[in-house]
């Protein structure tokens, strides 16, 4: 009888479609998985769609989104190898240490609760956010030329421009305040059960020069885990930016992600 594929799930961050993770599903089905990505709960089918009525994701914060997540998990044959970018890098932790992951993969992840490098880049890159408490309640979408910062600096402008018209959506700016206020709040959404021992393994990601979640903030969230014996590794990417996993460049980071999971049996 043919053996059953390990169900992965695909989670995007912050001002990304589901549709962004259309390369790694091909790749990952084409590698012996059963591939799927979804999107935060309120954003639609589509990117033209999403940015066409973005009220629907406003308001959305950590706990909600991670949930949402967690209700999709139930619905899998198996525990799932769950893989996410950004904040979706955050909420795969969240998952994983509630022990519904197989295994997680958190790719230039948005800093969990006890992470204390607040960089400059990170600031300016959430400044479009922070700026305005009334945007904890809104959704923001970014310009070109913040998406140029933030996530396209280390490409060229024309690749940068070309992954923002084909990708970006507005965003709730909710779990960015969340995020930023996790080490004054004792029950933040964004801690993290980092001292589980009987989770599965986790792998961190880092872009060399991410400038929203620079390697120092990665080497942090390293750090949180070392009181639990469970596997957890960092791997850095050189030369790349927080676009790594939507950019020309990303078959380096999805070829290191699926090493890993060889290399683990997973």
């Amino acid at each position: 009888m043919p053996t059953a594929r390990t169900p992965v799930l695909f989670i995007p961050g912050l001002w990304m479609h589901a549709d962004s993770w259309k390369s790694w599903v091909d790749l990952f089905r084409s590698a012996g998985y059963e591939p799927t990505a979804r999107s935060w709960p309120g954003v639609a089918t589509t990117v033209a769609e999403t940015r066409a009525h973005p009220e629907t994701m406003a308001g959305r914060g950590i706990t909600e989104i991670a949930d949402y997540y967690a209700q999709i998990i139930g619905t899998l044959p198996a525990k799932p190898i769950v893989i996410g970018h950004s904040f979706g890098g955050l909420l795969a932790q969240n998952v994983l240490g509630r022990g519904l992951a197989a295994a997680a993969i958190a790719i230039d992840a948005a800093p969990i609760k006890g992470v204390l490098p607040l960089p400059v880049s990170t600031l300016r890159s959430s400044f479009p956010v922070l700026k305005n408490p009334a945007n904890r309640r809104r959704t923001v979408a970014l310009t070109a030329a913040q998406f140029r910062y933030g996530f396209g600096n280390a490409v060229s402008e024309q690749e940068s421009a070309e992954l923002y018209h084909r990708w970006a959506i507005p965003g709730p700016g909710r779990p960015l305040f969340q995020a930023a206020f996790a080490n004054f709040l004792p029950h933040s959404p964004a801690k993290v059960d980092t001292k589980n021992a009987t989770r599965g393994p986790l792998l961190l990601i880092a872009g060399e020069k991410d400038h929203i979640v620079p390697p120092v903030v990665t080497r942090a969230t390293l750090k949180q885990y070392r009181r639990s014996p469970a596997v957890t590794e960092l791997k850095q990417i050189a030369g790349r930016g927080h676009s790594l996993c939507i950019d020309s460049g990303w078959r380096e980071v999805a070829d290191t992600a699926l090493g890993w999971l060889k290399q683990r049996s997973l």
